[in-house]
C-alpha cells in the first residue's frame, strides 16, 4: 500500500505541476521524467532499456517493461544506493541519463536517437554513432523545447525528450485516425499510452474485424482540447467500438445499442487493450451493460459512441491502482467530460 500510495502522489503532484501550471506552446519548463514500471510499454522503455545497457546491464530492448527489465533496473537502483524498488522515476532516470554530444558512442546515444524518431520523427539511424545528423537533430529538438540548443543532451534535454508526447502512427494498416471534434492534430499522448494503443491495434488487427478508428487524444503539448473535460495530460485515448461490418473507419459512427454493433469484436479490443499495459490502464468508459457486467469497462455520461481510455503512463501504476469510482469522485474538472459527442 505505501509503494503504491507513494506512485499515486507522485503522479498527482506532475499532473497538477504540468497542467496547473500551463507553458508556452514551445517550452515546456515543467516538463518532468515519466516514472516507468512493470507493465509500461512504449518509447521510454526502449531508451530505458538502452540506458540500462549503457551501464552494463544486460536487458532485452523491446520496448517492454518485463521482468527482465525490471531486474535490471533493480540491479541498478542497488549499485547506485537508491530505493530499489522497481520503479523508474526522478532519481533513476537522472542516475540512468548519460550526457553525450557529437562524437560519442554506444546504447546511450542509440536512446537519444530513438526518442528523436519517436517524438519528433527525426528519422535518424538507430547505430549508436553521434554523428552530424543525430547533432542537428538535438539542436532542432532544444529549439523547439525552448532549451539551450548546443547539442549537448545533458540531464535537462534529457527530461524534456523522455516528457514530450508522441504522435501516434497511423501509417500501417491497423488504425485510423478520427476528429469527430474537429481537433485536427490532436493525436498525441504519453509514450505509455501510445505504445499501448499501438501494440493493443496491431493485435485486433489480426481478428479480421477491420481498423481501429481513433478519436482525439491530445495535442503536441497538452492542454485544453475542445469538445472534452479530460485529454489534456496526454493520458486518454478515444476509440470507437467496432461494426458487424468491419466498416468502423468508413461507415457510421454507431452507438453499443445500435443493430450493428459487434460486441464480440469490442470485448475483445478491450482486452487487448488491457493486455498491453497490465496495471497500467485506470479505466475504460463505455456505457455497454454487457461489458460493464463483465468487468471490463466503466459506466459514465456520454460515452455510448466511444471507449476512453485512460493509461496512467508515469505515476500511479502499478498492479493495483485507484478504483474509477474513486479516481473520479474527488477529480479535478478536467477529469469529467463536457459534453456528449455527437453520434455519427
Amino acid at each position: 500500500m505505501r509503494r503504491l500510495a507513494r506512485i499515486i502522489t507522485l503522479f498527482t503532484a506532475t499532473a497538477a505541476l504540468l497542467f496547473g501550471l500551463g507553458f508556452p506552446a514551445h517550452a515546456f519548463p515543467q516538463a518532468a521524467f515519466p516514472p516507468a514500471s512493470s507493465g509500461s510499454r512504449g518509447s521510454d522503455v526502449v531508451a530505458l532499456q538502452h540506458l540500462l545497457a549503457a551501464h552494463g546491464r544486460t536487458v532485452t530492448v523491446d520496448g517492454v517493461f518485463s521482468s527482465g527489465t525490471q531486474s535490471a533496473v533493480v540491479g541498478f537502483q542497488q549499485s547506485k544506493g537508491l530505493a530499489a524498488d522497481g520503479i523508474v522515476g526522478p532519481a533513476t532516470w537522472g542516475a540512468l541519463a548519460i550526457t553525450v554530444r557529437q562524437g560519442d558512442n554506444g546504447p546511450a546515444v542509440k536512446a537519444l536517437q530513438s526518442l528523436l524518431n519517436a517524438k519528433r520523427g527525426a528519422g535518424l539511424s538507430v547505430d549508436g554513432a553521434f554523428g552530424a545528423a543525430s547533432n542537428s537533430a538535438v539542436r532542432t529538438f532544444q529549439s523547439h523545447a525552448g532549451i539551450g540548443a548546443d547539442g549537448v543532451v545533458g540531464p535537462t534535454t534529457w527530461q524534456n525528450l523522455l516528457w514530450h508526447y508522441e504522435n501516434i502512427n497511423f501509417g500501417g494498416s491497423s488504425m485510423c485516425a478520427q476528429s469527430p471534434d474537429g481537433n485536427a492534430g490532436a493525436h498525441w499522448a504519453t509514450a505509455g499510452a501510445v505504445g499501448q494503443l499501438e501494440a493493443a491495434a496491431a493485435t485486433f488487427a489480426t481478428t479480421g474485424n477491420g481498423k481501429l478508428p481513433v478519436g482525439d487524444a491530445g495535442f503536441e503539448h497538452g492542454g485544453s482540447i475542445p469538445g472534452h473535460g479530460s485529454h489534456q495530460v496526454g493520458m486518454d485515448i478515444d476509440v470507437w467500438p467496432i461494426r458487424t461490418d468491419s466498416a468502423q473507419c468508413t461507415a457510421g459512427r454507431i452507438t453499443w445499442q445500435s443493430s450493428t454493433y459487434d460486441r464480440a469484436a469490442t470485448r475483445r479490443l478491450v482486452q487487448e487493450i488491457r493486455a498491453k499495459a497490465p496495471g497500467h490502464v485506470q479505466l475504460i468508459f463505455f456505457n455497454d451493460p454487457q461489458l460493464i457486467a463483465e468487468g471490463l469497462t466503466t459506466s459514465y455520461p456520454n460515452h455510448h459512441t466511444h471507449l476512453h481510455s485512460r493509461n496512467l503512463s508515469g505515476p500511479g501504476r502499478g498492479r493495483s491502482g485507484p478504483r474509477p469510482s474513486a479516481a473520479l469522485s474527488g477529480s479535478p474538472a478536467w477529469c469529467r467530460p463536457r459534453r456528449a459527442p455527437v453520434p455519427r
